[in-house]
């Protein structure tokens, strides 16, 4: 069973939210949260799977209730957002979201995240990562980041963190670059290790930020 916590300042959202996910067998809402501040609350006292999180919300929004959620490692976060080139959203995955999705994201597309992210996978939108990086980031006029923490992969980890980038699964890696599944996991488990990245979302940021990937070549 799928525990979530469902965290909304507009009780309408939530009880939507609520109403699509008490639909499946396999996903339990445990709580529901109207503020940053109490959805950390309510994570720490019910240590749910994954809190589905609004991230423009009165008291304290979702980008800082979602640094510290993933910071004491309580649950993981699927961030929610109205709008697809919200600058919250972009600080939400900086912050150890696990991916985001628009609101008006189809239940079933909802779901499937929310089973992605509880499993320990990320869930990564490369169109609208590459929009709100080349807005923030080269487009925008923001500061690309030290490119040398890249230094510790080896070209082929630099190959696939390049590919990961540009939204390829597990099985288009393994096909693209003629190798098997498990050989294409561990080369993804060492990017993380040796980047101390949380997961792909994270990985994805990094390799805009670093300027490895441009916007352009997505």
């Amino acid at each position: 069973m799928i525990r979530v916590l469902l965290v909304d300042d507009q009780e309408l959202m939530r009880m939507g939210f609520r109403m699509v996910l008490g639909a499946q067998e396999d996903v339990a809402v445990v709580g529901e949260a109207g503020d940053g501040l109490q959805a950390v609350r309510l994570a720490e006292e019910l240590r749910p799977d994954v809190v589905l999180m609004d991230v423009r919300m009165p008291v304290l929004d979702g980008v800082e209730a979602t640094k510290r959620i993933t910071a004491a490692a309580t649950s993981k976060v699927l961030v929610m957002t109205t709008f697809d080139m919200d600058e919250y959203a972009l600080s939400a995955l900086r912050n150890g979201a696990s991916g985001f999705l628009l609101k008006d994201t189809p239940p079933n597309d909802l779901v499937s995240a929310l089973r992605a992210v509880a499993s320990g996978d990320a869930v990564v939108s490369p169109s609208v990562t590459k929009r709100l990086l080349a807005r923030f980031l080269g487009e925008g006029g923001g500061e690309l980041r030290d490119a040398t923490v890249l230094d510790a992969l080896t070209e082929r980890e630099r190959e696939v963190l390049v590919l990961i980038a540009k939204g390829l699964s597990n099985t288009e890696l393994a096909r693209k670059l003629f190798l098997s599944e498990a050989t294409v996991k561990t080369h993804v488990g060492r990017i993380l290790a040796k980047l101390e990245l949380r997961d792909r979302v994270q990985a994805v940021v990094l390799a805009y930020e670093t300027g490895l990937v441009r916007p352009g070549d997505v």
